[in-house]
């Protein structure tokens, strides 16, 4: 594991020879070390393709290339980050709130109606995220940001779990979304600001919760 947690919003990652790492520019706080920084034109894996298409639909944020040998630490705004193990399968996150990643994952973007239809179009209008998310695939490590800390729920075959759009922040494995209206449904938990519907996530994997409804 390349990254590991110092605080709540601080990561130091270990970098060997051979092997490298993105991170969103600017993220990076201090290193030991012989590391080296670069612009990254692709960012992670997927071909010329995988990054024109990621531009295309708004979804490649600025990165660099970390590589050399040596640690470093990374934070970025003051935001929490929180480290997630992938094991084969895909997480699907916001291109800003990647903070940094291995170079072995293979990015990409995944349209949102691909998954819900017409109503995952819609979620992305809601969340304010557009209809693309990025996508990052393989085995490897991923350090992603947060408003107020974040808080996994497991989904289960069976047991869907609905959470606040605004309050969504990223979720892997075989999971599909759906965003359902919910008439009242705010109200009633008392946070009223008039937005009635809640997102579905159903199948097998985790999905990430912000304590918080900001943006980055």
């Amino acid at each position: 594991m390349p990254f590991r947690e110092i605080n709540s919003k601080i990561v130091e990652a270990r970098v060997v020879p051979g092997q490298r790492l993105f991170s969103q520019r600017g993220a990076m706080i201090a290193y030991t070390g012989e590391v080296s920084f670069t612009p990254s034109i692709q960012g992670g894996q997927g071909g010329l393709g995988s990054m024109i298409g990621r531009r295309l639909a708004g979804e490649a944020a600025p990165l660099m290339t970390v590589e050399g040998s040596g640690t470093v630490l990374f934070g970025h705004g003051g935001h929490h980050v929180e480290v997630v193990e992938l094991a084969g399968d895909t997480l699907c996150v916001e291109a800003d709130r990647l903070l940094a990643f291995d170079g072995t994952l293979e990015q990409g973007t995944m349209f949102l109606g691909s998954q819900g239809g017409v109503m995952g179009m819609v979620r992305g209008q809601v969340t304010g995220q557009g209809l693309f998310t990025t996508t990052l695939a393989g085995h490897g490590s991923v350090a992603v940001m947060a408003h107020g800390g974040v808080i996994r729920l497991p989904i289960t075959p069976g047991s869907p779990v609905h959470v606040d759009p605004q309050a969504y922040v990223a979720h892997h494995g075989n999971v599909t979304n759906r965003l359902s209206a919910a008439l009242g449904w705010r109200d009633m938990v008392g946070r009223g600001s008039g937005e009635a519907f809640q997102l579905e996530l159903s199948g097998q994997g985790e999905v990430f919760v912000q304590a918080s409804e900001e943006k980055l």
